[in-house]
């Protein structure tokens, strides 16, 4: 017996699907993740990677397996956070949010974790950001924080200054602020929104201008008691 296909059903295009990919024991990306909306229900759910970076950058996963080196970008994410903290103050204006936050763009075919981001309130309030809640609390932001922040290392240089430059531009983010600070002086670069693209601010005397903020910053490398690089960030109106 010959079975006969139904020319109504051999039109129908099967599930997308491919072969899962493990890029360690630690990494493995689903054959079922082939778009933004599949990404993001493996980044929300029990499966995604804790260790290691993982992005989805306009139709490409980006998979950073090493680990964290801890002075030059470990301790300079931390530096940023103290200052913007000190910054907002007891009564802050909005809230800075770093390491693993997972920040969601469908408009510029973005999900990753920015090594920290801003928000004022009044941005969650005008529904420009939304935070989104799991089973264990608000687990994902979804729209535009009014600042990111990246920390260069040594496998993220094309996607901290090229990819995301463009993705945090069409996402429609204010301020992209990168930081590389692994050479014999720290590299620090505010990128402000334009129509024409991100246009870096020019610093004056070591210092940068941040609009969202409303002041100037500058990072300072110093050697600790063991001879190792330490980095404080100052601010100033």
């Amino acid at each position: 017996m010959h079975s006969v296909v139904s020319p109504e059903l051999s039109l129908v295009s099967p599930p997308l699907q491919r072969s899962d990919v493990f890029v360690t024991d630690d990494i493995a990306i689903p054959g079922w993740v082939v778009d933004l909306s599949s990404y993001r229900r493996w980044a929300v759910s029990e499966d995604y990677p804790r260790t290691g970076w993982v992005s989805f950058l306009d139709g490409v996963v980006f998979v950073d397996p090493s680990m964290e080196e801890l002075f030059t970008h470990n301790q300079v994410k931390g530096a940023f956070a103290v200052a913007i903290s000190n910054l907002l103050g007891p009564t802050p204006a909005g809230m800075f949010a770093f390491d693993r936050m997972l920040l969601t763009n469908p408009e510029a075919g973005l999900v990753t974790e920015p090594d920290g981001l801003f928000f004022f309130w009044a941005t969650v309030q005008a529904k420009r950001l939304q935070m989104i809640e799991g089973a264990a609390g608000i687990v994902e932001l979804l729209g535009a924080p009014d600042m990111t922040l990246e920390v260069v290392s040594k496998h993220s240089v094309s996607k901290d200054t090229k990819k995301l430059r463009e993705l945090y531009w069409k996402a429609g983010v204010p301020e992209y602020w990168i930081v590389d600070a692994r050479g014999a002086e720290p590299e620090f670069q505010i990128l402000r929104h334009s129509d024409a693209g991100y246009l870096p601010v020019e610093a004056v005397d070591g210092w940068t201008a941040s609009g969202v903020f409303q002041r100037q910053f500058q990072i300072v490398k110093q050697i600790n008691p063991l001879g190792q690089p330490q980095f404080v960030v100052h601010t100033r109106s």
